[in-house]
């Protein structure tokens, strides 16, 4: 068990450079299962999502070979159509895309209840409506296991109508899809960054889908998929991270790697509580003197302001001038950090999936614990401001999602240090 050491009070000046984007990379690793062949993958983070995403590949019989610090070479030829252990599947949401992949394939898949940060309910429902409409027969066994199994026939395209927007349903119909007889179309699907990602892999594998990054996505089937070379978009919660540590430290950091069209929603936020921001064509400077006021906000799927930069922005309000508030639109149950922000002297009040942040004057250093990834990145960026100095435990879930946190802050004056705790 390991602790983070943040003395805060330090403006973070420099650059910083943003790594391959978690969300892309794990349904792209699953994905490789679908193309049955060698897919070599660049500007894959080092994180450890990535890395269980990668032993589960292999206990599955892939096999896996780093080229390079972010680039792999992944050959899916003899994966079998066995479950994964349930002690991978437990660790990680993205174990999901699994059932997509291998029913795509296979036209079978077991998996048990996938794991992840625990924030609410998080079902996966719409997952089973998608691979029903496309014939597949879904069963619940008694080792614990899901089992989807295509007709004898295989799998038929259909219209799919998605009542909540949901990324990962979009994503695993996606890949189910691809191999279904005729046009598979997905109505009110997910619109994120990460869908498009996923989307222009396949389709360099071979597949024939249109539309993502709209509401409507078409999948025309097809029989086989091939390997490709790929590189994995830019991190945009990593990315609006460090914008929004800046904005709460004082400083000025320019944040590279990116594609600043992701970032319009995290930008105008800042723009609007007084941050100052500039954007170029792959990078967006952040310059701030901590005198911003309080806002409004609301999480809404993309290209609304995402739900997984709502912990850092509350980090970030907590020293605003007035009061804001913070509405959780997508996972209800997102605002188990609060009690640790309370510890450092913030004044929130939640009603429901709305937080009231009144701004204090200054935070003081605490012993806090991150209970999911972005209410660990919360955790730092408060500490990062605070008066003294902070202990930060729950690095297993900030280590799911941010490559070379320590060394980055690090590289912009942070003064930060990990030890056993």
């Amino acid at each position: 068990m390991e602790k983070l050491i943040i003395r805060g009070g330090r403006a973070l000046y420099g650059k910083v450079n943003i790594s391959g984007m978690k969300n892309s990379a794990l349904p792209i690793i699953f994905g490789t299962i679908a193309a049955a062949d060698v897919c070599e993958l660049s500007n894959l983070p080092d994180v450890s999502d990535i890395a269980l995403s990668i032993d589960t590949l292999r206990v599955l019989g892939a096999k896996v070979r780093f080229t390079g610090t972010d680039t792999v070479l992944i050959d899916t030829r003899d994966v079998g159509k066995k479950a994964p252990p349930m002690e991978y599947v437990s660790k990680m949401r993205g174990s999901t895309y699994l059932i997509g992949a291998m029913l795509g394939r296979f036209g079978e898949a077991k998996l048990g209840m996938p794991g992840g940060c625990n924030f609410g309910v998080r079902p996966i429902d719409q997952h089973i409506r998608g691979f029903e409409a496309l014939g597949a027969e879904v069963s619940y066994e008694a080792d614990g296991n899901f089992t989807f199994r295509a007709p004898e026939g295989g799998l038929v395209g259909n219209q799919i109508y998605m009542n909540i927007v949901s990324v990962g349903a979009t994503i695993n119909i996606m890949l189910a899809a691809i191999f279904a007889k005729g046009v598979t179309t997905i109505e009110n699907a997910a619109r994120e960054p990460h869908i498009v990602d996923m989307a222009n892999f396949l389709n360099a594998c071979g597949a024939d889908i249109t539309g993502a990054g709209t509401s409507m996505i078409r999948i025309r089937g097809i029989e086989k998929l091939h390997g490709c070379q790929y590189q994995i978009a830019p991190d945009m919660i990593e990315a609006g991270t460090y914008m929004t540590a800046v904005a709460a430290t004082g400083g000025k950091v320019t944040v590279q790697n990116i594609i600043p069209r992701h970032m319009e929603a995290v930008t105008a936020k800042l723009r609007d509580i007084g941050v100052s921001v500039d954007v170029s064509d792959d990078s967006i400077t952040v310059t701030s003197d901590r005198k911003y006021r309080g806002t409004e906000i609301k999480t809404n799927p993309y290209p609304g302001f995402p739900t997984d930069m709502h912990p850092q922005f509350s980090a970030l309000l907590c020293l605003a001038n007035g009061v804001s508030k913070i509405s959780e639109g997508i996972y209800n149950g997102r605002f188990q950090y609060v009690k640790e922000l309370e510890k450092m002297g913030a004044k929130i009040d939640v009603l429901e999936n709305d937080a009231h942040i009144t701004g204090v004057r200054a935070l003081r250093g605490a012993n806090v614990k991150a209970c999911d990834l972005r209410a660990g990145a919360c955790l730092v960026i408060a500490g990062l401001a605070a008066d003294s100095v902070t202990t930060v435990t729950g690095l297993e879930y900030i280590d799911r999602g941010y490559q070379d946190l320590l060394e980055k802050l690090r590289s912009l004056g942070a003064d930060i240090q990990r030890v056993k705790a």
